[in-house]
């Protein structure tokens, strides 16, 4: 039993998204830049795309969670932390030291990242009209929580190299808890996220498995 409402819930959003209004946009143009940066393969390119990753863990833990979410839900408060230590995170391992290397698809692995990208950013929002949401009660792209854990897994598909396995924890964790919360709440878009951490971490596992046996071999 969740102790909020679904109306409760829906009106966090309506009143985030007015006060933060124009930031949709700008979450929107940095996803593209993050994107675009997939087809400059380079150490900089690494440490800008895990920038804009950061930047969407902090900004949803200290705002969406700590300042909205909070009203309504106490363990908001503990959510907030744990994005923010995900923003920091990817701050320590992709920006400072650099782990964190991508590329555009060339394989089922990346493409799988490319449709988990391409549905938080694109498909998630028109689920969110077709079920009819009016654009300020919607989940956003970049600024909540369960898009950004959506777009996160489907960019570390698209990593070349393995990565500290900490990066992980935490949007595999958010994915039982957002995911299980969205069917109990009605909300379609959500329901795959529910799945994400299960199969984009095995996927992951799977990935670098094979890769250290052929360094073996």
């Amino acid at each position: 039993m969740l102790p909020f409402s679904r109306e409760g819930f829906i009106g966090v959003f309506v009143d985030y998204n007015l006060a933060v209004w124009p930031l949709q946009i700008v979450a929107y143009v940095v996803g593209v830049g993050m994107v675009a940066l997939l087809f400059r393969s380079s150490s900089l390119s690494g440490r800008l795309i895990a920038a804009g990753l950061a930047a969407m863990w902090l900004w949803t833990g200290v705002v969406y969670h700590g300042i909205y979410f909070s009203t309504i839900n106490a363990a908001a408060v503990l959510f907030g932390i744990l994005f923010a230590l995900q923003g920091a995170a990817f701050l320590y391992f992709g920006v400072v030291r650099g782990h964190l290397q991508f590329a555009p698809p060339s394989r089922p692995i990346g493409w799988i990242g490319t449709a988990l990208v391409g549905y938080a950013a694109i498909l998630y929002p028109m689920i969110g009209i077709w079920v009819g949401h009016e654009y300020a009660e919607m989940p956003m792209f970049g600024i909540t929580p369960c898009p950004v854990t959506i777009f996160t897994f489907g960019l570390l598909l698209l990593t070349t190299d393995r990565f500290s396995r900490w990066l992980l924890v935490i949007p595999f964790l958010w994915t039982l808890v957002g995911g299980s919360a969205a069917f109990l709440l009605g909300i379609p878009q959500d329901w795959l996220l529910l799945f994400t951490g299960v199969v984009a971490g095995s996927l992951l596992m799977w990935r670098d498995g094979r890769a250290g046996k052929a360094a073996t071999a």
